[in-house]
């Protein structure tokens, strides 16, 4: 037996403007399409529920593209420093956690981010020793590529100005040659291998707690990368079957696999696809490069504020090409994280060395992206997982790392639509919010809200219709998933996301306070304001 949704307007997004008034849903999936009354008369003896929609609009299920539900999870439960805009503010918050915290026992906070303080300071160690003595202390920047660490920690690691840079990271160091607490990239693992490992209760509350999150933010799934940290792929992924139930909690989780532990999920009797209704494997995830805010992104030319570096390579090209064989062996398709030009230039020839057979290939982040390099991707299966949000959290600073030339080719989504790039939308979480209806916004305004600007490269401005295209059609588009996902439309599955704004008619800053309504999944209420 079905429900009969009415009193709504149903954005189909089968094309721009297409709506109607009331859906019939039966067993998890859209039956019909249509006005309430021919609905009604067609489906009478099917038909055991009416849910009257109040008014509200309605959209086919928003999905997150790419973040890391754990991580998202863990920045609600530990201490969040995000949102701190000055040195001292972190200061005094970080000596709250402490005083608060068994002498011995180990600091943690996630989020700082030095472009928003006023004088962009990046702590040193010995400021770090002051607040916590007698803690050891980890503190990882909102982008995650990057620590700080004070000297506690690094006893405990081992680490002294005798430890050689690992392959893909750097310890930084002063004039001395000491390190100074700040470990980018790979180089993290050095101290982050001695830290308390996490508990399988403490997973479980990180991943319920992001759930919990993302459905009262309308997201109805998310295309999610987490197995090849915490305990392992097999205790990892065992908690997502325990939160993600149907029952205690639905979701559309669709997990990226950590090259690291590729050969767990294989070796456990998995492959790529669905494992239950909720939970499915995609693609094998490889690091190509770090990130803007460390200048870890790998680039074919220096910074132009550090001309000393042109970032950090996580993998040589052989190697590269190597880990894109072993997927192909395995049937699978990669997503490779590529902010710099030059990580983009070596994931499209390692692609090019062993093209996808299985899926669509997916090139993550392509912030960088030269027009001889999107001709090279156009004869490639491939999409590109972009985060509107970057723009309006790595601008104005990201200009003094590129160089206005640079600049031109970059976070360049309207280009890249207009050369034929599918594109799908995601916030990277938690390094940025992950609340879609701001990542619509970011792609339609491309400033913070309170900026008084038209927008960083405007030219490069979404359309509201393509904005929410990333995370209704490009989301399932990216997964294959494109014939049953991503419309309002007979045998899609019955996933809505409904909200009392219009976002076609809506103005530009009424997107960040429209109000999610309910979100539904397979036909079922999972949030309801």
């Amino acid at each position: 037996m079905g429900t009969l949704w009415w009193n709504g307007t149903f954005f189909t997004m089968v094309h721009e403007g297409d709506q109607v008034e009331a859906v019939f849903t039966e067993d998890g999936k859209i039956v019909a399409i249509g006005t309430a009354e021919e609905l009604r008369q067609k489906y009478r003896t099917r038909i055991n529920q009416e849910m009257n929609c109040d008014g509200a609009y309605v959209y086919p299920g928003f999905v997150d593209s790419h973040l890391h539900m754990i991580g998202h999870g863990e920045k609600l439960l530990r201490l969040d420093l995000s949102t701190v805009m000055n040195a001292e503010d972190m200061r005094e918050k970080l000596m709250e956690r402490v005083a608060l915290t068994e002498e011995g026992d180990w600091v943690t906070a996630e989020g700082w981010n030095e472009n928003n303080f006023p004088d962009q300071k990046i702590f040193h160690r010995n400021e770090l020793d002051e607040i916590a003595p007698n803690h050891p202390m980890i503190l990882t920047r909102v982008c995650r590529h990057a620590i700080l660490v004070n000297s506690k920690a690094l006893q405990l690691a081992g680490i002294s100005k005798d430890t050689a840079d690992p392959p893909g990271g750097r310890i930084v160091r002063d004039e001395l040659g000491e390190p100074t607490g700040y470990f980018l990239d790979t180089a993290q693992e050095l101290v982050k291998r001695v830290a308390p490992s996490v508990s399988a209760a403490y997973l479980e509350r990180a991943l319920a707690a992001a759930v919990d999150d993302m459905v009262a933010k309308g997201l109805v799934g998310g295309h999610t990368e987490d197995l090849g940290y915490y305990l392992g792929f097999n205790q990892t992924f065992a908690t997502f079957q325990r939160v993600i139930d149907g029952n205690t909690r639905r979701f559309r989780a669709h997990l990226l696999v950590h090259h690291e532990v590729i050969d767990d999920m294989i070796k456990a009797g998995y492959c790529k696809g669905p494992v239950g209704e909720w939970l499915e494997f995609g693609a094998m995830k490889i690091f190509a490069d770090g990130a803007f805010g460390g200048r870890t992104a790998l680039l074919s030319e220096p910074y132009c504020d550090a001309p000393t570096t042109s970032g950090v390579a996580i993998h040589t090209q052989e190697q590269l090409t190597n880990l894109i064989k072993k997927a192909r062996q395995y049937k699978l398709p990669v997503a490779i994280h590529t902010i710099g030009d030059e990580a983009l230039r070596m994931a499209i020839t390692s692609i090019e060395a062993h093209p996808v057979t299985e899926g669509r290939d997916r090139l993550i982040h392509t912030q960088v992206t030269p027009p001889s390099l999107v001709e090279r991707m156009k004869k490639l299966k491939v999409i590109l997982d972009i985060q509107p949000a970057f723009v309006p959290a790595d601008f104005p600073w990201v200009e003094e790392r590129l160089g206005n030339e640079r600049l031109s080719y970059s976070f360049a989504w309207k280009t890249l639509l207009r050369s034929g790039m599918a594109l799908a939308g995601g916030s990277d979480a938690p390094i940025e919010e992950v609340d879609p209806l701001y990542g619509i916004y970011a792609a339609v305004a491309r400033k913070k809200a309170t900026d008084q600007h038209e927008g960083y490269l405007p030219e490069e401005k979404l359309t509201r219709y393509e904005a929410l295209q990333l995370y209704t059609t490009g989301s399932a588009y990216a997964i294959e998933r494109e014939h049953e996902r991503g419309n309002i439309r007979p045998g899609y599955v019955a996933d809505f996301t409904m909200l009392n704004r219009n976002l076609f008619t809506c103005r530009e800053e009424e997107l960040l306070t429209t109000r999610v309504e309910k979100t539904v999944i397979g036909e079922a209420i999972v949030f309801q304001a």
